[in-house]
């Protein structure tokens, strides 16, 4: 099922969320906790922002998994970031290939998701029938994830003139309540469960979320309002310095301190540019 990560702060070198906590996103690759299947050893990606230089993210993904990859340990300690999105993949739908592997890229967006669709192919050609030419040619792997986000995609661009938290959390609101339809309608009994993180670099909007209200969603947390510390494997989050402040949204706590807060079955969270937190209900 996958497990993700999402910083959004005071800049950060990325080894410090990758490696260092006790269960850091690498270690879930091969230990997850929170979830049945404790292998997520199907490829990772990471993006992340340098804004210095282009408003674009980087990207890097991989099929091998993310235990064992010497690039991965190797520039980890060497990349500073104020935004990314980090993901360990469990594959579902689609093959393991670098075009399955998330975090997804449209331009300056990056989105990420832990969860699926069964029978995602039921609906497949019902929900690239709404997309527009640009992204359905965007869509270049397999996964039930890439195509929900080109429909997240289609409903924020259709509906909206700017990008700003409000938009995307109506573009999701949408795109939930068409996925819910497309699957009524060719008798997808399983609940999807979609977890997903969208970043523009400026802001972030999480989803905790399954589309049987009776069912628990996967785990999602937050932590907030303080600046993030890593010592020895432990993270705390220490009273802000000057301007220091970080956000973090993760499948799994980090560690096992009280600095991480659940989100609410069928909420979303919204990490504003100013680190300003909101957690609100989705409308369904």
């Amino acid at each position: 099922m996958c497990r993700l990560l999402a910083y959004k702060g005071t800049p950060i070198i990325m080894d410090e969320l990758l490696y260092q906590p006790k269960n850091s996103l690498v270690n879930q690759s091969i230990n997850a906790r929170e979830i049945e299947e404790p292998l997520n050893g199907d490829g990772f990606g990471v993006g992340w922002y340098a804004p210095e230089i282009n408003q674009e993210p980087i990207t890097y993904v991989s099929v091998n998994p993310a235990w064992s990859n010497r690039n991965l340990r190797n520039l980890a300690p060497k990349i500073k970031t104020d935004c990314m999105i980090a993901h360990v993949r469990a594959a579902s739908v689609g093959d393991v290939s670098e075009s399955n592997c998330h975090p997804f890229q449209y331009k300056n967006i990056l989105m990420a998701h832990n969860g699926g669709v069964e029978e995602f192919g039921k609906i497949k050609r019902k929900l690239r029938a709404l997309l527009t030419d640009e992204l359905y040619n965007w869509i270049k792997g397999q996964t039930d994830s890439e195509h929900i986000f080109a429909l997240l995609l289609n409903n924020l661009f259709q509906y909206h003139k700017t990008v700003n938290p409000e938009a995307v959390v109506d573009a999701f609101e949408r795109t939930f309540r068409t996925l819910k339809v497309l699957m009524a309608e060719t008798g997808i009994a399983e609940p999807a469960y979609l977890n997903m993180v969208f970043t523009n670099g400026l802001f972030i909007v999480a989803t905790r979320y399954v589309s049987d209200p009776k069912e628990e969603p996967l785990t999602m947390y937050h932590s907030e309002g303080s600046r993030y510390v890593v010592e020895n494997g432990t993270t705390r989050l220490e009273a802000p310095q000057d301007n220091d402040n970080a956000v973090l949204v993760v499948s799994e706590k980090l560690t096992d301190d009280k600095d991480w807060t659940m989100l609410p079955p069928n909420h979303l969270v919204i990490v504003e540019s100013s680190l300003n937190v909101r957690i609100r209900p989705i409308a369904d």
